[in-house]
């Protein structure tokens, strides 16, 4: 278990950083050593993806996507407080896990299909909010994979600066 002061120093980001990336992605924040490797890997992402020029407001909407497709299938069932973290670190199956809560979600992303034993591609008549107004795993997902895609371009397209930044670092004096 890791205190914020830890996870500041292996992040090399100020705690105050820290603190309000919690404060944004709404996050539950702990006292002392209360928070866990995966804890750490969800925020190594977030910067990892900030270093590479991604907006935060593009990584939020993501992030908001994930959790709402986790919430459809019914992830935040485990009692945890952290269950939208849980999966973080993980290192099994890379092309099934989601980009910032690397959950695994049984197939390769991208995907246009779900295959869980569940129907989510039955429309639902929208006479109410949320899951009755039709808003299903399966549109979760394709938004998801969008936003996904453009998010990797950009990496791939920073790749090439980032590269030659950390030559041009190293031969600093």
């Amino acid at each position: 278990m890791h205190t914020l002061g830890d996870m500041a120093k292996a992040l090399n980001r100020p705690a105050v950083v820290l603190s309000g990336i919690q404060n944004r992605f709404e996050i539950p924040a702990f006292k002392g050593a209360g928070y866990s490797d995966a804890y750490v890997a969800f925020l190594r992402t977030v910067v990892f993806l900030r270093t590479l020029g991604i907006a935060e407001d593009r990584i939020l909407r993501l992030w908001h996507f994930e959790k709402k497709l986790l919430q459809l299938l019914h992830v935040d069932s485990t009692g945890s407080k952290t269950w939208f973290l849980d999966s973080c670190g993980a290192i099994t199956r890379r092309d099934r896990r989601l980009l910032l809560s690397n959950y695994d979600i049984g197939i390769a992303v991208p995907s246009k299909a779900l295959q869980l034993g569940l129907n989510f591609a039955k429309d639902l008549p929208e006479l109410f909010g949320g899951p009755e107004m039709g808003e299903d795993a399966l549109r979760v997902l394709n938004e998801y994979i969008t936003l996904h895609a453009t998010i990797r371009a950009d990496v791939a397209a920073e790749l090439p600066n980032l590269r030659e930044t950390a030559k041009w670092a190293a031969r600093l004096p």
